[in-house]
Formats: structure tokens, C-alpha cells, sequence
């Protein structure tokens, strides 16, 4: 079981891991790509989903939910 499917998001966009005990700082798109990711969406379908909801290009919006992507796996919350 991935990490990322432990943590207990709050209303204040704060993500804690109660088995590690640490707590993460969201913003609301973080925290929208999170609730994604446990519903088992791909990168891909994130960057669509995100894509129909803010208004940026494609290219950019893959290079940011490349980059949180690349700080889950070094936090060891997404293998």
C-alpha cells in the first residue's frame, strides 16, 4: 500500500502521515492532485482532469504535477 493512500488531509490543507508523523503543507491544487491520486488517476489523467479546472497550458501543468510528483517519491509517499 502506497503512503500516499495513509494520509489524512485536513480542511486546512495540511496532509499528516500518522505512521511516520510528519505533516505536510499543501496548497489547493496539491491537495486536489492527492485526492486524485487515491482514486488511482494516472499522471495523465491528472494533468486532463487539472486542465479542464484552471486555465494554463498543458505543457506547464505537466511540468508541475511532474515536479510534485518527483517530491511525493522523495517524502516516500508514491512509488
Amino acid at each position: 500500500m502506497q503512503a500516499i493512500t495513509q494520509l489524512v488531509l485536513d480542511e486546512n490543507n495540511i496532509a499528516f502521515h500518522p505512521m511516520m508523523g510528519n505533516s505536510y503543507q499543501l496548497n489547493d491544487i496539491s491537495k486536489e492532485i492527492l485526492l486524485l491520486l487515491r482514486e488511482n488517476k494516472s499522471k495523465q489523467e491528472v494533468v486532463e482532469l487539472l486542465l479542464e479546472r484552471y486555465d494554463t497550458t498543458y505543457n506547464e501543468l505537466f511540468i508541475d504535477v511532474s515536479d510534485f510528483y518527483s517530491k511525493l517519491k522523495i517524502y516516500g509517499l508514491l512509488g
